[in-house]
């Protein structure tokens, strides 16, 4: 059921986000995609840590990957309905975005990135797993929030720029102190 359901948010299909939007007991299950994911993600950036430094950055990256995932859930909702009188709630955000979640997983080509020859192979492919997560989250968004193409890109957007704001203001930083910090501790 759950893969079926993955290749389903793999493969575009509407019906599926339907159904994980009306199935509470999807709500554990799409929380349990993000963490997991997320952990995965971090992965890719294991070459550019190193192992004990990667450890530190990869489970704080992850806590904060899921920070933002919640928070663009909560934002993308509540734009909906304060805009747009949408009727979604946070549970139904968090299912059908923590499906659409699954994109990215394309994250542990990371790894693989730093064999010179793959490199020039992987950016278009991360590229194209880019743009195609964020066709996830549009179909996911729509299936959710019950509203026309354009006021559901606006709610998107709303919740887009908020989490990068997030992710460049707050992240970002908090991430380069735990990697220098786990440097100088990694030196000593």
């Amino acid at each position: 059921m759950l893969m079926d359901r993955i290749m389903g948010a793999l493969t575009f299909r509407k019906k599926v986000y339907a159904e994980v939007e009306k199935d509470v007991e999807f709500t554990n299950m799409a929380w349990v995609l993000v963490v997991v994911i997320s952990l995965i993600n971090q992965l890719g950036k294991l070459p550019v840590y190193g192992f004990g430094q990667w450890v530190i950055v990869a489970i704080l990256g992850t806590v904060l990957s899921v920070a933002g995932f919640a928070l663009g859930a909560f934002l993308i909702s509540w734009a909906g309905q304060t805009f747009f009188k949408a009727e979604v709630n946070f549970g139904e955000m968090v299912r059908v975005l923590g499906l659409a979640y699954v994109w990215n997983i394309v994250g542990i080509l990371g790894l693989l990135g730093y064999v010179p020859l793959l490199a020039c192979i992987l950016s278009p492919i991360s590229f194209i797993a880019a743009l195609a997560g964020l066709v996830s989250w549009v179909f996911a968004c729509k299936e959710a929030l019950d509203l026309d193409w354009v006021p559901t890109i606006v709610v998107l957007l709303i919740g887009w720029v908020a989490n990068v704001i997030v992710s460049v203001v707050i992240i970002g930083p908090i991430l380069l102190i735990f990697g220098i910090g786990a440097s100088v501790v990694g030196n000593m």
